[in-house]
């Protein structure tokens, strides 16, 4: 303010006397033929709004680099892969992977949410973005230091038990934990089949023993051989166990039964356990801090790409469900799930590691 010239500096009063005068207001004026103060900052606003929006128009600028905290090959990558091409196409410039996996997909969320939020960065995420926040002590808050772009896709969970245990529905899994408490194993590579498990102990109120694997596929070797009894895989990847006898599948973790194909006569776990639902899912974030004009030219850009026929039949094909809403959509989402998932870790009693 004192920057100003004298004659646009707002008349300073003492407290007491403005008090003392409550139907006068003190207006800032300026003589004849200088602009107010209050012109002056229309001016500005006005200048700052125009400059946002070139910025966003000009965006973007340089390749778009997006972050997938996995391997190559995985379902995120391939995921990412089908849709970097036609995103490049459409945003006129060249959308380069960056695998960057390892510690629960933490590594790759972290350079991200350091990365500038100019609107070149993107990530690649799924509900880890939640669980890690709860399950581990963590450098960076990810719902703090990411923003939500959009999703992608959803994709449900089924349970599945080792052809060798005489259980043919949930209600059998339960009795048999009951009759042998802690006999009963449930393994996973952590994540949402790790939350599933625990859902089972929680909502279930048997004692289940919890065995963590470093991932989904070593898990599977073992139930089809009788080593662990149960876990619980996404639907695309353990239908061919399933079908190879190798696996038998008991309930789907949606909330609604499956409409058609291989599931549709499977019951959903929330028919014993209401409001059991865990959905993996797949997004999209941005650097916290990243203009809101461009995460919303992002979100429509995603969206056209999620309608070409040709990736949504791909994705379609990997056995995902395309699921695109607004950045608000997305983040309630997250927000949902990080209520329901943080209550079932409290409840299990498991710490941040």
């Amino acid at each position: 303010m004192d920057a100003l010239p004298a004659d646009l500096r707002l008349r300073r009063e003492p407290i007491a006397k403005l008090a003392s005068t409550p139907r006068r207001r003190r207006v800032a004026t300026a003589p004849a033929g200088r602009p107010g103060f209050g012109v002056v900052l229309i001016f500005l606003s006005l200048a700052l709004a125009t400059a946002s929006a070139a910025f966003a128009q000009a965006w973007p600028s340089k390749p778009i680099r997006w972050i997938v905290p996995f391997p190559p090959g995985g379902a995120s990558d391939l995921t990412a892969r089908v849709m970097s091409q036609k995103l490049a196409e459409r945003l006129k410039q060249p959308v380069t992977i960056d695998n960057r996996p390892g510690a629960a997909s933490n590594i790759g969320m972290e350079a991200a949410a350091k990365s500038s939020p100019d609107g070149h960065t993107i990530v690649f995420v799924i509900p880890n973005l939640v669980t890690g926040s709860l399950l581990y002590r963590l450098n960076f808050e990810p719902m703090r230091d990411l923003a939500p772009v959009s999703q992608l896709t959803s994709v449900i969970f089924v349970m599945l038990v080792t052809p060798s245990l005489p259980a043919r529905s949930l209600a059998d899994v339960l009795a048999l934990a009951r009759e042998k408490p802690g006999a009963l194993t449930c393994a996973s590579g952590g994540g949402m089949s790790q939350l599933a498990c625990e859902m089972i102990r929680v909502l279930g109120k048997v004692d289940v023993t919890y065995v963590p694997y470093k991932g989904l596929a070593p898990a599977m070797t073992d139930l089809a051989s009788g080593r662990i009894s149960m876990t619980f895989d996404i639907t695309s990847t353990a239908l061919p166990h399933i079908k190879a006898n190798r696996a038998r599948a008991i309930a789907t973790t949606s909330d609604r039964r499956v409409a058609a194909g291989a599931y549709a006569d499977l019951p959903t776990m929330a028919e014993t356990f209401p409001g059991f639902e865990v959905l993996a899912w797949q997004g999209v974030m941005a650097p916290a801090g990243t203009p809101r004009d461009i995460i919303g030219r992002l979100n429509l850009e995603i969206r056209a790409v999620l309608e070409d026929a040709e990736v949504r039949q791909k994705l379609v094909n990997a056995g995902l469900e395309v699921a695109h809403g607004s950045p608000e959509d997305f983040a309630e989402l997250i927000r949902k799930d990080y209520a329901k998932y943080s209550r079932i870790i409290r409840e299990a009693g498991l710490k941040a590691q």
